[in-house]
């Protein structure tokens, strides 16, 4: 038997001592036939516990931890045949709860991850570009005007705007169509180009 499990049994016999755990607990081994199961078990355990994490002290940290639940449990444990799938169990749940509590690490590097500064432009030269653009949109008739807003400010599909307006998508399709066109040629915006 290994040093560590020695340690997991010893711990586990304090904590029932301690009123934690069995009751009958006298010595670092108050079940014998769970210090012959850890015996006779432990390397193919460990195997399990290996298969769970990728670092060989982390699979054995997570033995100890679910032989010591074992050990805890072990007069109310019914069926001794069935212990290999217990103690399995109890290296998946704590594998589980570990990953759960897992914090995320940060690390020190040379350049901080500043976000890229994008460009911005003058707020003025902005609000000028708005007012042209209303003023522009304000100049088509009612019916391209609103399938406009629907389209580009509301942002509906063709078929969503269609519907709003009660008329079928190849009248919005032309109707914006038209519209850009207008756009296009406002010689408000044309300095925007």
């Amino acid at each position: 038997m290994t040093a560590s499990m020695v340690s997991v049994c010893t711990s586990a016999s304090k904590a029932a001592t301690r009123g934690t755990g069995p009751t009958r607990a006298t010595g670092p081994f108050a079940y014998p036939s769970f210090a012959s199961y850890v015996r006779a078990r432990q390397p193919v355990l460990l195997r399990t516990a290996r298969s769970l994490t990728a670092n060989p002290s982390d699979a054995e940290d997570l033995l100890q931890t679910a032989l010591t639940k074992t050990y805890v449990a072990w007069d109310r444990i019914e069926d001794h045949r069935a212990l290999d799938g217990y103690v399995r169990r109890a290296l998946l749940n704590t594998r589980t709860s570990q990953w759960r509590k897992r914090k995320v690490d940060e690390f020190a590097c040379d350049e901080l991850p500043e976000p890229e500064v994008l460009p911005t432009g003058d707020p003025a030269e902005q609000q000028v570009l708005r007012d042209a653009m209303w003023r522009a949109i304000m100049k088509l008739p009612d019916r391209q005007r609103a399938m406009v807003v629907l389209r580009y400010y509301e942002d509906l599909s063709e078929a969503q705007t269609a519907e709003v307006l009660g008329v079928s998508i190849g009248t919005v399709k032309s109707a914006v169509s038209r519209a850009l066109g207008k756009l296009r040629d406002d010689p408000e915006l044309t300095p925007v180009r």
